[in-house]
């Protein structure tokens, strides 16, 4: 089991954002089988995926007042008219690296198919980001600078594989949920990997969104 309890907690300090993040992984399946996302201050409060009696993977939204909504609609936006998130918060780490992105900021500001210039760039955070697009909140995220440690990027990742969106590397290859966790030194292991990645609602969005980056 993969705990995060408070992440962005330099902000749930504050009363803006704070998520609690939870993976089951199953090593002898080597994948995850079940991930919760809380969001503590939010209408939306829990995002959770899982694997059914069938083998299949379906995901959900919970919300304050107990209604439950399935996720199998992901974004089908195209790059000039995505909402495209990044923990930018950093400003030397984060945000000059994603403002240096001349090619993917030209190609977000291009004008959509109605001729109006509809792309936009947000702030996301961690698993949650990954469950926003899940939930067609926002329609990418992207992290090239650092990467994110596994605690960070897979309750989210798992959360988007159920829902129907995809995650691939820098390199255009879709990230396995495999995280090798098969026996403690290779735990040990994931626990110092980084993972760069691009994660969309659609598989053409993502690759869309790699040609244009350059890391």
């Amino acid at each position: 089991m993969l705990v995060d309890p408070l992440d962005t907690s330099e902000l749930a300090v504050r009363g803006l954002y704070g998520y609690t993040h939870i993976m089951v992984y199953s090593r002898t399946l080597a994948r995850p089988v079940a991930a919760v996302v809380g969001d503590i201050f939010h209408h939306v409060q829990i995002y959770l995926a899982f694997r059914d009696v069938s083998g299949g993977d379906c995901a959900f939204i919970i919300t304050e007042d107990g209604d439950e909504h399935l996720l199998d609609r992901p974004s089908s936006a195209s790059l000039t008219e995505a909402l495209v998130t990044n923990y930018m918060m950093r400003p030397e780490q984060r945000f000059q690296p994603l403002a240096e992105q001349q090619e993917f900021i030209n190609a977000l500001s291009a004008p959509a198919r109605d001729g109006k210039a509809r792309g936009r760039i947000g702030v996301d955070f961690g698993s949650i980001g990954l469950c926003h697009v899940a939930a067609g909140f926002s329609d990418a995220m992207i992290e090239f600078a650092k990467g994110f440690a596994i605690w960070d990027l897979s309750p989210g990742h798992y959360i988007l594989h159920a829902a129907g969106g995809s995650v691939i590397d820098l390199y255009g290859a879709l990230i396995p949920l495999d995280y090798d966790l098969g026996s403690l030194s290779e735990i040990k292991s994931a626990m110092k990997r980084r993972q760069k990645f691009i994660a969309a609602g659609n598989i053409e969005l993502a690759n869309e969104i790699r040609t244009t980056l350059h890391t």
